[in-house]
């Protein structure tokens, strides 16, 4: 059967053993696993005490999975006698009492009990020396693991203090909690966010063991497809709506001059990003399939090339997980996916937005408010409506609003005319972004029909 040892310095550790075991035996093991003598061990099964080390630990009532405590009795009892009864003297002076101002808390009390070294160094040369705790560490401690990794003795030393004095507020916040009032709204809250990380910490460690799967990165689906001659990896995403191109991918495949950039206009999702115009009607080979298919050109894309849900229906195409296979409905053959060594490098999509992108978002937001308007047919309209809006919430005092000079000169560096700044500044009451997003759509016109 298989048990878990406990020590009162949170040393956990697990020993499989007989049925039949003595008792004294198994204090042998846990004299190896946690390096505390036999003679100074006393163990505690469900808060009572073993005391007869010839009887057999199936006979205590010890069964597969049950946990057991040491408590280690000093020499100065003799023989590790208890000093009272058959219970064994627990060394009380090591535990700390909350609000007790002379026993302060050290959190790394207990991996110096057991028996690590607070050095940054000598802890670095261990989990460098241990594959299997450099392992655990990259999983449950990432940021402590990648200063590791990283080569500088320093940096790991930066992270292991930081978080060495995080958890050291966070005992001391608890140690203060457990004399706090109970009936103080902010210790009541307190208290139910520490019972709410508990929570947390308990589902993850419940997901670790049951669900393990869940915490690995899932492999994007790509096929190999050529375009115009050109060889590209397209991923496939159900979840977009229509097929998009990047614009350094439509350079390489020769089809920029046909791009109508009557489309163009704004992919808002996660994110926003240019459209800079369709290709119409273009062929894609997949496989021994030629497929027709057409692409919105995207200005700022990290992937070549993305095969929307407009072109998956169109052709009828099954995604079949089971078998890892993209199935071309129309003609009935098969494209298998492209494996993890297979992928480009920009294929698990964990790039954050770009610096540029992020401030661009608003203007590439009005962009989109203005597209919608001229396609409507009421550009003009539209856009005096949209201006009037941003500065509805104070009427009656944007005739009078004096017009910061500040404000003016950073929209007329934009490019914009200096009357029309003042202008949608006063109807904005002063707001530089609604002014912003106004001269923007103001200065969108309807492209002209051939």
């Amino acid at each position: 059967m298989k048990l878990t040892v406990t020590t009162l310095a949170d040393d956990i550790f697990n020993i499989e053993v007989a049925d039949d075991m003595e008792l004294e035996n198994f204090k042998a093991l846990c004299e190896f696993e946690s390096g505390i003598p036999t003679s100074q061990i006393a163990l505690l099964w469900n808060g009572r005490p073993l005391h007869d080390d010839k009887k057999k630990l199936v006979n205590y009532g010890i069964k597969d999975g049950d946990m057991l405590l040491i408590q280690r009795i000093h020499p100065g009892h003799a023989g590790g006698a208890p000093a009272s009864g058959n219970l064994p003297t627990i060394d009380f002076g090591s535990i700390p009492v909350p609000g007790s101002s002379n026993q302060p808390v050290h959190p790394s009390s207990n991996t110096q009990q057991a028996g690590l070294s607070d050095d940054p160094a000598t802890l670095r040369e261990m989990l460098l020396a241990s594959p299997h705790d450099l392992a655990l560490l990259k999983e449950r401690n990432p940021p402590l693991a990648d200063a590791l990794l990283s080569g500088s003795l320093e940096k790991f030393t930066e992270v292991l203090k930081k978080q060495q004095e995080e958890k050291a507020d966070r005992e001391r916040e608890r140690i203060c909690l457990l004399g706090a009032d109970p009936f103080d709204p902010e210790a009541q809250q307190k208290i139910a966010e520490e019972i709410r990380l508990k929570n947390v910490e308990m589902n993850m460690e419940t997901a670790m063991e049951y669900a393990p799967e869940s915490f690995g990165q899932v492999v994007m689906l790509y096929v190999d497809c050529v375009v115009n001659g050109h060889a590209v990896k397209a991923f496939v995403d159900s979840g977009a709506q229509m097929t998009i191109m990047s614009q350094a991918c439509a350079e390489r495949c020769n089809i920029m001059r046909l791009v109508d950039r009557r489309w163009a206009g704004v992919a808002k999702g996660v994110g926003t990003q240019k459209i800079i115009g369709r290709v119409h009607l273009c062929q894609i080979q997949i496989g021994e399939n030629f497929l027709q298919s057409s692409f919105s050109i995207l200005e700022e894309q990290p992937m070549d090339m993305l095969l929307g849900l407009d072109m998956l229906k169109r052709h009828q195409c099954c995604i079949d997980l089971k078998r890892n296979v993209l199935v071309i409905g129309t003609t009935g053959q098969e494209t298998p996916f492209l494996t993890e060594a297979q992928l480009p490098s920009h294929a698990r999509l964990n790039r954050s937005m770009s610096e540029s992108m992020q401030v661009d978002e608003d203007k590439q937001l009005a962009e989109a408010l203005a597209k919608s308007a001229e396609e409507a047919g009421n550009p003009k309209t539209s856009t005096s409506a949209f201006s009037q809006g941003a500065s509805s919430q104070s009427q009656q005092q944007v005739q009078n609003q004096n017009v910061n000079s500040a404000s003016v000169e950073k929209l007329v560096s934009q490019g914009f005319p200096r009357s029309q700044v003042i202008e949608e500044l006063q109807r904005s009451n002063g707001n530089i972004d609604l002014a912003l997003m106004a001269l923007i759509a103001r200065s969108i016109s309807l492209p002209e029909s051939s």
